[in-house]
C-alpha cells in the first residue's frame, strides 16, 4: 500500500467506537454503505446524502452485522464519524454555526433538516472510486470489524436493498402502518420513498394536474408521488390513496386550492386562488373541469373515498 493509502487503511481499522456495550458497529456499517453506493454509481461525486438508498443499504448491513444491544440509527455515525478525521458534514443554509459547533443532533430527521450531505477527504474518495484501492480497503473493515466473512459482505453487496423494498411494495399495492410501526424512522422514510417512487412510476412521471414531465440525467423529476390522506394521520402507504403531482401542484394540493371529484376532473377553489393573467403560463383556474391523468391500471387510480375525505375536510363541493 502506498503511505496514502495506508494513512486511511489505518482510520478504518482503528474507528472510534461505543465499547460500554459490546462493539457498536454503526461507523463500519455505514462505511460499508457507501462504498456499496459509490461501487454501484449510486454516488458519483464526494457527496454523500441522507437518502433513502443509503439509509435502506445501512438498514441492510445492519440486519447481518448490527448489534442487538444498540439501534440501528444511522443518525448516529452520519453525525459522529466526523471525530475520526476524515468524514466532514455540509450544513443546510442557515445551519452553519450548527454544524460548525458540532452540536450534537439526534435522530435522523433533525439531522436531516441541519445537514445538506457528508462529503470525505478528497484522496479518500479517490481511493474508493478506484476498484483496487477500493477493495483494499472494503477488506481492511471486513476484517478488523466484520469478522472476515468476505462471503457475506459481498453477498450483501450483490443486490440493491431499496430497489428491493421498491418491488416488494409495488407488487403488495402499497402497505398501511401502526403507530408503533412509525417508531422507527429509517424504515419508515425507506418505504415511504418506495412509495413516491412507485406513484410515479404509475404516472410516468408526469403531473396528473398539469402533466408536466422533467428528468434529469441522475433520474430526478420534478413530480413527487403526493399522498391524498395525510400520511401523518392516517398511515396510508397504498398506491390508489397516490396522485403524482409536480411541486407546485403538491403544495396546492395540500392546502386545498384544488380537489378532484368522483369523475377525476379538477375543481379549483376560485375563493382561495387569486391569480394575475400571465401570457407565459396557463392559470391554475384555467384547468378547472379538466380530468386529472390517470394510471394505465384502473386499480391504481385515486381512490374516490380518499377524494371525498379531500374535498370535505377543505370544504370543497364537487
Amino acid at each position: 500500500m502506498s503511505s496514502a493509502l495506508l494513512y486511511y487503511a489505518k482510520k478504518f481499522s482503528k474507528l472510534r467506537v461505543d465499547l460500554s456495550r459490546g462493539v457498536a458497529p454503526h461507523k463500519p456499517i455505514l462505511l460499508l454503505s457507501i462504498i456499496e453506493q459509490i461501487e454501484q454509481e449510486k454516488v458519483q461525486r464526494n457527496q454523500f446524502y441522507l437518502s433513502p438508498e443509503l439509509i435502506a443499504t445501512f438498514l441492510k448491513y445492519w440486519g447481518q452485522f448490527g448489534s442487538a444491544n444498540h439501534n440501528a440509527d444511522i443518525a448516529l455515525p452520519f453525525f459522529h464519524l466526523q471525530g475520526d478525521g476524515f468524514w466532514h458534514l455540509r450544513a443546510n443554509p442557515g445551519f452553519e454555526s450548527t454544524v460548525a459547533s458540532k452540536t450534537k443532533i439526534r435522530g435522523l430527521n433533525a439531522l436531516r433538516n441541519v445537514v445538506k450531505y457528508a462529503y470525505i477527504d478528497d484522496a479518500l474518495f479517490s481511493f474508493l472510486t478506484v476498484n483496487k484501492t477500493r477493495r483494499e480497503l472494503t477488506d481492511v473493515l471486513i476484517n478488523r470489524w466484520f469478522n472476515h466473512q468476505t462471503e457475506k459482505v459481498e453477498e450483501l453487496q450483490s443486490y440493491d436493498e431499496f430497489e428491493q423494498t421498491q418491488l416488494k411494495l409495488f407488487e403488495s399495492g402499497g402497505a398501511t402502518y401502526t403507530v408503533e410501526d412509525l417508531k422507527d424512522q429509517e424504515l419508515i422514510f425507506v418505504r415511504n420513498a418506495a412509495f413516491r417512487r412507485n406513484v410515479i412510476s404509475l404516472y410516468n412521471q408526469q403531473c396528473a394536474f398539469c402533466h408536466l414531465r422533467i428528468l434529469s440525467d441522475n433520474n430526478h423529476n420534478i413530480v413527487d408521488g403526493s399522498h391524498i390522506l395525510p400520511f401523518a394521520e392516517f398511515r396510508d402507504d397504498r398506491f390508489d390513496n397516490g396522485i403524482s403531482l409536480c411541486k407546485n401542484h403538491h403544495w396546492a394540493f395540500d392546502r386545498g386550492w384544488f380537489s378532484i371529484d368522483d369523475d377525476y376532473r379538477i375543481i379549483v377553489d376560485k375563493e382561495r386562488v387569486h391569480e394575475e393573467p400571465s401570457e407565459y403560463t396557463r392559470q391554475m383556474q384555467d384547468f378547472h373541469g379538466e380530468q386529472i391523468l390517470l394510471p394505465a391500471k384502473a386499480e391504481y387510480e385515486p381512490r374516490l373515498s380518499a377524494l371525498e375525505w379531500h374535498r370535505e375536510h377543505w370544504g370543497i363541493a364537487s
